[in-house]
């Protein structure tokens, strides 16, 4: 497995970076690393892992969570999600049977509020 792996492309960034803080048209302090901010973020998401275990690569974990807190109070992920949702297409996306599951008691059972169920055959 390759460590170095990042989770976003070049491309997925150039679509994000304009909506963050801390750009330099931005008032206050110029955010160099906010790329690898939010791949810490997204890497601590994937792998499901605590803070305290965010790679040194990503900085000092306590700095990352910091910063993550301070982002979600302020609403900067909300902002940059319905940013990107609004572009979203959904002609590319599909649910596939073999993925997704039904439960047992989906599978035409008798049943419902007036326990009619969904057999027909006596009601002609």
């Amino acid at each position: 497995m390759n460590v170095d792996r990042t989770v976003l492309t070049d491309a997925m960034w150039a679509r994000i970076a304009p909506m963050l803080p801390g750009k330099a048209t931005d008032p206050g302090v110029t955010a160099a690393d906010n790329r690898q901010f939010l791949d810490a973020a997204l890497w601590r998401f994937r792998t499901r892992s605590p803070w305290r275990d965010v790679p040194e690569r990503f900085g000092i974990w306590n700095s990352v969570f910091r910063r993550f807190r301070r982002w979600a109070l302020s609403g900067v992920f909300e902002r940059a999600l319905d940013a990107l949702s609004e572009e979203f297409d959904l002609a590319h996306v599909f649910v596939d049977g073999t993925i997704v599951q039904a439960h047992q008691q989906a599978s035409g059972a008798k049943g419902g509020p007036e326990g009619g169920g969904s057999d027909t055959r006596g009601a002609a």
